[in-house]
């Protein structure tokens, strides 16, 4: 089997997994075929494809799980390859030499050696050789943007990134002539160079690349060159020009002179790690050898509600995490609780101590006031409602409302003009429109816009959008209605011919989160007191600590997504995904259910609208708990 680069990542995971894998030094011993270090290397990309795609999304949403089969998920994979090519093609002509690349892993170099009798390979997405230098390039499709704003400053000063960007390559500041202390304190930069090692965190592609240089230096490579690491990641700065040949397009460097690809020196940084990845692989080997089922801490290793979560997280580890109303349910409570001896507990570590429920946290401990309705709602069963903020809200729509939702592909490499790696491409929206106080139907009100194909139908779309709304009147609604506005906004940019209608209909957005939720400045304006504004204007047990739509829309209405062929947001892109790969019929089945998905979603604002108004109606006092 061997210990590729992925098994290395899963197996040190924790000193559970190999036991929980039923994995043992004499199933790795046994030879790797070509066909399943492929298979595992795909699932590999998905997950990395997936993370990037979603890691994107402004608003800090939580991601909806796909339900999608992995047959259906390959047609993400040909996106993932893309990002590789392009990475080859551009590192060739950055660094000369001779230059291997592939999109097919078995044509790619390969590494290997034996540690106790076990061994170790990876395989190099780029090998590139100059007369002097080896470079070792790894391609990940994520962007630099995470990098390059590893910053710090000094008080009231702009602040600076540690890196350096020279002839599209990123390289730490030690590196180049640059006094670092001019620009921020030493001890700052230090603490912002170690993210780079946190292998579960900003550090994860660099442990990934650091795993690769231990195996290299191990292997019977006999060179005197010098031999550099590389992250080749998408240059989130980049707009690609709208220029195509034979359908395809041509990824040439844009008006500003940026690659589609960068690259980030980590000579230093992965030299350090090699202690690291030693005792890593060190203690593998021991587990390997003597797999014991023990109990664990719960950590970051786990994963916990990531796109690459522990397999073994919810079935074991994890199983005695209630599925609702947890510890962990408290709304923005990234700093934990302070508890008797000032010390804080947070995240996972609460379960670890054996606080699971959310009553299980000391009443004490509670001082945020939104926690307290939390818990309050939780215990007796009641609603809390603040009567005068919603009013005050609705009272602020201005007819008609245009209930709208964009779906869109986020594609790591842009595919139309004016975009960026994953810019957020609208394929589809749904409008309903409230034309006066209630009166919306179901389907004579309702407006569906889907492209037909892959290729850009983003005109069409606005001239439809435009055709149904009047930009200078009513109200722009939606559930997180910044997501709506950044998308207007960007076509907006590339079709100026549209751009004032797109940003007049922009500017007058409201957001269903400001009613159920909360909008601090919002209320402040509306001269709320300073309690008030802080708090929920609505709380739910049912909620469990989120106001998704999905969450929301079943406590104000029997409207469910449970019968829809397509349910949420991801499993709608990865359908677009598959245009090509549909029969006539399958296509028409599966634009039929983008169209319900998609218009479910609006629908679902109107219903929520209704039900909050007639909650309203129904209260006496400003502010009343409603026992369910």
């Amino acid at each position: 089997m061997a210990i590729t680069k992925t098994k290395f990542l899963e197996y040190t995971r924790c000193p559970r997994y190999p036991f929980l894998a039923k994995i043992n030094q004499e199933i790795l011993a046994k030879p790797m075929s070509y066909e399943e270090y492929q298979k595992e290397q795909e699932k590999v990309e998905l997950k990395e494809l997936l993370d990037a795609m979603f890691e994107t999304d402004e608003n800090g949403l939580l991601v909806d799980q796909t339900k999608k089969t992995d047959l259906k998920l390959q047609a993400m994979l040909p996106f993932y390859k893309q990002v590789e090519i392009e990475a080859g093609r551009i590192a060739k002509e950055k660094f000369g030499g001779k230059t291997i690349y592939h999109e097919e892993t078995k044509k790619q170099v390969s590494f290997s050696f034996q540690y106790e009798d076990i061994p170790f390979l990876c395989y190099i997405d780029i090998y590139n050789e100059t007369e002097t230098e080896i470079n070792i390039i790894e391609v990940k499709a994520t962007t630099s943007k995470k990098y390059r704003e590893l910053k710090s400053g000094y008080p009231k000063k702009w602040k600076h990134s540690i890196f350096k960007k020279i002839n599209n390559i990123y390289t730490l500041k030690e590196e180049t002539k640059i006094d670092i202390e001019k620009e921020m304190p030493l001890e700052n930069y230090q603490k912002e160079r170690e993210k780079l090692k946190d292998r579960y965190a900003l550090g994860g592609y660099v442990y990934d690349l650091a795993i690769q240089r231990f195996i290299i230096e191990r292997s019977p490579l006999k060179t005197e060159k010098k031999i550099n690491y590389f992250l080749a990641v998408l240059n989130d700065e980049y707009t690609f020009n709208g220029k195509y040949q034979n359908d395809l397009p041509i990824y040439e460097k844009d008006e500003s002179g940026n690659e589609l690809i960068t690259f980030i020196n980590l000579n230093q940084i992965t030299a350090e790690m090699e202690p690291m990845i030693e005792k890593d692989a060190k203690q593998l080997l021991e587990n390997l050898k003597n797999p014991k089922e023990q109990e664990v801490h719960l950590s970051t290793s786990c994963g916990y509600k990531k796109v690459n979560t522990c397999p073994f997280f919810s079935t074991v580890c994890g199983k005695n995490i209630p599925k609702t109303n947890s510890c962990l349910t408290y709304i923005n409570n990234s700093f934990g609780f302070l508890k008797e001896d000032k010390t804080r507990i947070k995240g996972l570590d609460l379960i670890n101590e054996g606080y699971l429920d959310l009553l299980d946290i000391p009443e004490k401990w509670i001082t945020k006031e939104n926690h307290k309705i939390q818990r309050e709602c939780y215990k007796n069963h009641t609603v809390f409602l603040q009567k005068e903020k919603i009013s005050a809200a609705l009272d602020s729509l201005e007819y008609p409302i245009y209930h709208l939702d964009f779906e869109t592909f986020p594609s790591p490499i842009p595919r139309f003009k004016g975009e960026h790696p994953y810019t957020q491409s609208p394929f589809e929206f749904s409008l309903h429109i409230e034309r006066e106080l209630g009166v919306c139907d179901k389907i004579k009100d309702n407006v569906v816009f889907l492209a037909k194909t892959m290729q850009d139908e983003r005109l069409e779309l606005i001239k439809t959008l435009l055709a149904n709304v009047d930009p200078n009147k009513g109200t722009l609604f939606a559930q997180n209605v910044a997501f709506e506005k950044g998308r207007l906004k960007e076509l907006a940019t590339i079709f100026e011919e549209y751009k004032e209608p797109l940003l007049a209909l922009a500017s007058r957005g409201f957001d269903l989160l400001w009613i159920v939720n909360n909008n601090k400045e919002f209320y402040e304006k509306k001269g709320f007191s300073k309690k008030e504004v802080e708090t929920f204007n609505f709380y739910n047990e049912r909620l469990s600590g989120s106001f998704s739509i999905k969450k929301t829309l079943p406590v104000f209405s029997n409207l469910s997504y449970k019968d829809l062929e397509i349910q949420n947001g991801t499993e709608a892109l990865i359908t677009y995904a598959n245009y090509k790969k549909m029969t006539k019929e399958e296509f028409q089945k599966q634009t039929e259910a983008l169209k319900k998905y998609c218009a479910q979603d609006t629908w679902a604002m109107v219903e929520i609208l209704n039900s909050l108004r007639k909650m309203i109606q129904q209260m006496s006092k400003s502010r009343q708990k409603i026992r369910i």
